[in-house]
């Protein structure tokens, strides 16, 4: 069973940045993506961005795309998301998760295993 902790939430302001960390630990440390994902309130939860870790390759929404980056460093077991130009709606919990087998859709919650209990991003001025 793979642990997942979420860390580097808090408040912002708009225009501000944040980096969050995701550390696992535990067995099996393999997995096929790690991903990032936010929940706000009333609202399903969503794919933000996502890395593979074979080919590195990253996955973004929309929403997000040019304003946040997902990178890895496995020698310290960390995914981070760097988010820049924070705006009122990037406003939610947000969590990570890992998948250990391939997946088409790397960046929909429904494909992933294991999940951290989550760390709160808020946009306000």
């Amino acid at each position: 069973q793979v642990q997942l902790v979420e860390s580097g939430g808090g408040l912002v302001q708009p225009g501000g940045a944040l980096r969050l960390s995701c550390t696992f630990s535990g067995s099996p440390l393999d997995y096929y993506a790690i991903g990032w994902f936010r929940q706000a309130p009333g609202k399903e939860r969503e794919g933000v961005a996502s890395i593979v870790d074979n080919t590195g390759e990253t996955f973004y929404s929309r929403p997000v795309k040019g304003r946040f980056t997902i990178s890895a460093d496995n020698s310290k077991n960390t995914v981070y998301l760097d988010m820049n130009n924070l705006k009122p709606e990037d406003t939610a919990a947000y969590y990570c998760a890992t998948v250990t087998t391939f997946k088409l859709h790397v960046l929909l919650a429904s494909e992933y295993e294991s999940w951290g209990p989550g760390t709160q991003v808020t946009v306000s001025s």
